[in-house]
């Protein structure tokens, strides 16, 4: 997805010229936003085309942000059923029935909510 990187004559090093340094940045950033290589590649296909690509690279970034939205969604749900367990635990630890009742409570509305979004997909 890089254009051929210029070497240093001495050292062998490459060096990278700012455009290419934006597009790393560029790139890095799509990938750990989870975009796919076939992704980042179309969004560089669709930058080559200039304006005339602008709906095209609207709707790329628009479905990528509704995906993390939703793996964000996801994971907000898995750090609750984390949480919820851990104060299961600590009330169990404590001896505090009550809490540890209301926590078992707890742990199965999330589990609810999990196996209602894994049921939608």
């Amino acid at each position: 997805m890089l254009k051929e990187v210029a070497r240093d004559e001495s050292s062998g090093h490459r060096r990278y010229d700012p455009a290419t340094v934006e597009r790393v940045e560029a790139l890095a950033c799509l990938r750990s936003s989870g975009m796919t290589v076939g992704g980042m590649r179309r969004y560089l296909d669709l930058l080559a085309e200039g304006d005339a690509a602008a709906a095209e690279q609207r709707d790329l970034f628009a479905a990528q942000a509704d995906k993390l939205a939703t793996d964000i969604a996801q994971l907000q749900l898995r750090l609750t059923y984390l949480r919820r367990k851990a104060d299961l635990w600590d009330a169990r630890v404590r001896g505090d029935t009550d809490a540890e009742k209301q926590g078992v409570d707890d742990v199965a509305r999330v589990m609810d909510q999990c196996t209602l979004k894994d049921s939608t997909r």
